[in-house]
This record gives C-alpha cells, structure tokens and sequence, in this order.
C-alpha cells in the first residue's frame, strides 16, 4: 500500500506540473509514513510541506490541491489535512486484512523485492588475519557483514560475498616462525618463546601435527637459531628487533622450500578452521581472495604503476610515497619501504583495483571500528585510480565485549587468552550469537550477555521471537489433536470478522514487513529487521493471551487461523534472512 501510495502522490506532482502549480523542475522525494496514531489515518506525508515553497503558496491550500487532483482508488476511504499541512491517508479494512491473503499467497517470497536488481555489489567481511582462531569479537562481523549481504540480495542485488585472506607480511611470518619455535620443543630444543610470538595452545597442536608427519625435517640446533639474535624486551632488549631476527634466522636455517612448506602448512589449519567456524556459524562466501596472488601475478606493481602514471608517486628518503593527502587523507603512505618491499596498504590498493576491474556498482567493506582512519587512505586510492570513491561504501563494526557474570573475558589473539568463536557457540547457539550480534547497529558499544543470551525467559529476545513461532504451531498440533481441519479459503473470505484491535495491530505489523526489509537492506542496518521481529513476536504474544483461537464459530476460528498463521510466515521469512532457525516447539 505504501508504494501504491507513492505512486499516486507522483501522479499528483505530474497533473499540478502540467496545470502550472509546480514547476516542471520539482521532483520532490516522496515520503510516506506510518501515522503513529491510527485515529489520524493509516498512512501520511508531508509533500505539501515540501513544496510550498517552490509552489508559493500554503502548505495547506497545495495539500487540497493535490487531493482534488488525488486519483480515486477503492483503498483509500479518507484522505484528510492535518495540522500545518501533512496529508492522512485512511485504507479501508478489506485492503487492510489483504495483506493476509498475500502472505499466504506469497510464502517465503513475501517481502522480497527487485528494487536492486541490475546492480552488483561486492561485501567483504570478516577477514580476519590467518594467525589464529576467530574470536568473538570477529563473530559480530561475521554475523553483520552476512546479513548486510543476504539483506542486499533479498531485494534484487547481485551479491557477491567475499573473504580477503591478508597471508602475506609479517604477522604471518610472526605466525610461522613461532609454530617452527614451537615444532623446535617438539624435538627437544630449547629456545625462550619470543615475548611478541603467538602464544596460543594451537600454535602448539600444529606444531605437534607437524612434528608428528615430518619428524624432523624442520629440526635446527638451538645455539644456531638464537646465536647473535637482538634480546628480548624480558632481556631489556626490543621485542621487535628480537622476533625480526627469529624470522630471518628461520627463513635462512630452513632455506626458501622448507620455509615456505612451514608457512603453508599453518595457514592451511588455520585458515581450514577459520572456514569450518564460520560456516557453522551460517557464514557462507562467493570468494577466499587470497593477498599473496596480488603480489605473485603483478597486481600490486600494476597498481603503483597506475598511481605513478596518474602522478600521485614520489620517493622520498629512500622509500616511495603515495601522496594520499592531495585526495583527503591526513598525511601521504609509504607504499615502498626502503629495503624495497611494499607495504600492506599496497596490497590494499591492489586489492581494490582488483575490485573494480572486476565491475562492481558498490563495494562494501565491513571492518572493525579501529579502522576508521584508514578509510581516507583507501577512498583517495581509489580516486587516484581514477574510480568515483562514492562506489566505496565502508561500514565500521564495534567488536562486542564478552561478559561471564561480572568477568570481562579477554581476546588478545597473540597472548592465546581469548574466548573463540567456537566457544561461544558451543555455550549460547548459533542463534543466540547471530541474534544478539546485530541487534543493535554495528558501530554501536556491545556487551554480550552470555547469561540471557542462554535463558528461556521473555527477556531473551531471540527466544522471545522464536518462541512466537513456536507457539502458532502448537495451536496446529492442538488443531489436529481436536481433530479440526484449517480451512484456508473459508477463512480467507471472512476476515472481516478480525474486528478485535490486537487484531488490527498485527495485521498492520504484518503490512510494514516489505518495507520494513527494503528499508534494512538499502540502509545496511540488519538491527531494524530485529526491531521488527521483536515487534511482531510481541504482538502476537499480546493476541495470544488476549484471544482464543479455537473458537466454537468455525469462520472466526479460520479467520484467525490464517492470521496466525501469516505472522509464522514472516517470523520464518525474517529469521531465515538472518539464518537463525525458527522452531516449532520449545
């Protein structure tokens, strides 16, 4: 109906244009809103008020002229001035209970649209560096950027979910040389475990399996892996200096080959893993874009060349500088360091040359609120390589903060001291976790509250919700166990009979589902279907304790049974869009 509306509004600006009332230059947006107090109307906006201006009169004399100039149509009953000039639309109750038969109707299509179609968008997130187990402050990521993505699509766009796997520089280096450190006690050498190493129990697991398979193929004398090296910051040394050097001292002991095959062999199990939790976690991608292709097919030396050729490089003190601060960055980036290796943000310029050659209408980047700062860089990157930074759409993640009771639970990655994703899950659920990850807008502080994300209380919104869909189908089991059959057409034709107001309200919840959806699509904001849900599972539940369902009068029953049975639908239609299960008992 809002469409309908919307539709009929234009209309309106198209006659008063050709009667002169409007220039033809006003294309104003037309908004249409929900009248929060149903005894103003239905629906209402605020045109008028818009274009008075422009049409140099009251807003209230143009609202009578577009309703004199308002099409007829049978849904509407009233349309009404109010106040300083915003127009109430009154929708008659058959085009009000018509929403149940759509539903019905629709099923699982309901509240889908096309409104993206034609449009490809890349979202990108998560992408976690590979040293180690995701955590689960990557979870609120993960759960966001796949819904931000299943959102976009279940309105037309072409979505195409990606991971980009950063296995190249020096924290995978880091990675490596502490699982060799670690292989290196596994047979029997002695060597201090560097202070800025990874610390975690896996480091010692793939150490073990790699032990266990290739014996001691890795295997180096302790007095020649520490003979010279700086000391550590334990020492009074540099921790930095201190582990630089274990990583040149086991690319040189081990020689290219078997560096590599050490390298490879922890970013295997630890990228296997990261791509096992996360697809329990109901996180799926198109593409694992890899960072080290960039560097070994000539990505990133094609990208500088662009820069250059497009005059936006320069050297300076030996390095070469992307002069960023001409495009809106605070200060310009080193992309060449002095020994002559490029620099991650290199990397990153050719990760996003990449994207756009391969022809996406918008990128989507889901990162961590700690890097905001970054975005300039990458914005005036994508300027210098001669792309409108408006494709580039940037949505920052706050990492939610687990609670244990009282016990803020730590998630240092390089110390090991961190709750993982796994572990969350196996405590809370995957829909408990993905619920409560975007219930609120992503750059938004999160606690994560593992006690009521676990209780089966009305408190827990996700077992709230679910448990009104639970609830309509124990009416059915009670139906059948009375032996009554639904009769969907009969119901169907007496709807009118759903007079009672909680009737109403869940009728009209039930309308503000398609809108409801576009409008957390096209804005990023997975929470205001959450919000929705909520609200329908709260009307219902009032309905519920209000009414009988299974009522003697077997046109009512049925009426009501096709309501019911609509808001299961969409409770089931919003939290499968969020990949969250929706049971029928609990």
């Amino acid at each position: 109906m809002k469409h309908k509306l919307e539709t009929l509004l234009q209309q309106s600006v198209e006659t008063l244009k050709s009667e002169g009332i409007l220039n033809q230059d006003d294309n104003p947006k037309i908004n249409i809103e929900r009248a929060r107090d149903t005894r103003h109307g239905d629906f209402t906006t605020n045109l008028a008020m818009i274009l008075a201006k422009q049409a140099k009169t009251n807003p209230r004399q143009l609202a009578e002229k577009i309703i004199s100039s308002f099409a007829t149509d049978s849904a509407i009953v009233k349309i009404e001035i109010a106040g300083p000039g915003f127009i109430n639309f009154f929708i008659n109750t058959d085009t009000h209970n018509e929403v149940i038969k759509q539903i019905h109707d629709a099923g699982k299509q309901y509240g889908l649209s096309n409104i993206g179609a034609g449009k490809k968008i890349q979202v990108e997130f998560v992408s976690a560096n590979p040293t180690g187990p995701l955590h689960v402050g990557h979870g609120r990521g993960a759960a966001y950027g796949s819904a931000v993505a299943d959102l976009l699509q279940a309105v037309g766009f072409d979505v195409s979910k990606e991971y980009y796997v950063n296995d190249a520089g020096r924290q995978m280096d880091i990675l490596a040389t502490s699982i060799w450190l670690r292989y290196l006690e596994e047979c029997g050498e002695v060597v201090a475990f560097p202070s800025n190493g990874y610390r975690g129990e896996y480091i010692r697991d793939i150490a073990f399996n790699i032990h266990k398979n290739t014996g001691n193929d890795y295997r180096r004398p302790a007095e020649l892996v520490v003979e010279d090296i700086p000391a550590d910051d334990s020492q009074g040394g540099d921790k930095e200096k201190h582990i630089d050097a274990l990583i040149d001292r086991a690319k040189t002991l081990l020689g290219p080959s078997l560096y590599s095959d050490l390298f490879q062999a922890g970013l295997t199990v630890i990228l296997d893993d990261i791509k096992q939790d996360l697809e329990e976690f109901g996180v799926s991608y198109h593409e694992w874009f890899s960072e080290r292709l960039l560097m070994n097919d000539g990505s990133v030396q094609e990208a500088l060349k662009r820069l250059d050729e497009a005059g936006y490089l320069y050297e300076k003190e030996g390095a070469t500088w992307f002069s960023s601060s001409r495009l809106g960055d605070e200060k310009d980036r080193v992309v060449i360091r002095e020994n002559g290796q490029s620099t991650y943000f290199a990397s990153d310029i050719a990760y996003h040359m990449n994207k756009l050659d391969r022809g996406f209408d918008q990128i989507i980047n889901v990162w961590g609120a700690d890097h905001h700062g970054y975005i300039p860089r990458v914005r005036a990157a994508m300027t210098a390589l001669g792309a409108d930074e408006s494709k580039l759409k940037v949505l920052l993640v706050q990492f939610a903060i687990l609670y244990r009771g009282t016990e803020r639970l730590p998630m240092s990655t390089r110390s090991g001291e961190f709750v993982t994703l796994r572990q969350l899950r196996s405590e809370v659920g995957k829909d408990a976790a993905r619920f409560f990850y975007v219930m609120r807008r992503s750059e938004q502080h999160m606690d994560f509250d593992l006690k009521l994300a676990t209780s089966k209380t009305n408190e827990n919104p996700v077992f709230y919700v679910q448990y009104a869909h639970a609830r309509v189908c124990s009416v059915l089991r009670q139906l059948d166990e009375k032996g009554w059959k639904k009769d969907l057409l009969l119901g169907m034709e007496h709807l009118y009979m759903l007079a009672e107001e909680h009737e109403s309200t869940l009728i009209t919840t039930l309308s503000k589902y398609p809108e409801t959806l576009e409008r957390a699509a096209l804005q990023h904001e997975p929470h205001v279907l959450i919000q929705y849900l909520r609200e329908l599972a709260n009307n219902f539940h009032t309905y519920y304790n209000a009414h009988q369902f299974l009522v003697d009068d077997v046109k009512l029953r049925n009426a009501r049974l096709n309501l019911i049975c609509a808001t299961k639908q969409v409770l089931a239609n919003g939290l499968s869009l969020l990949n969250i299960n929706t049971p029928e008992s609990m």
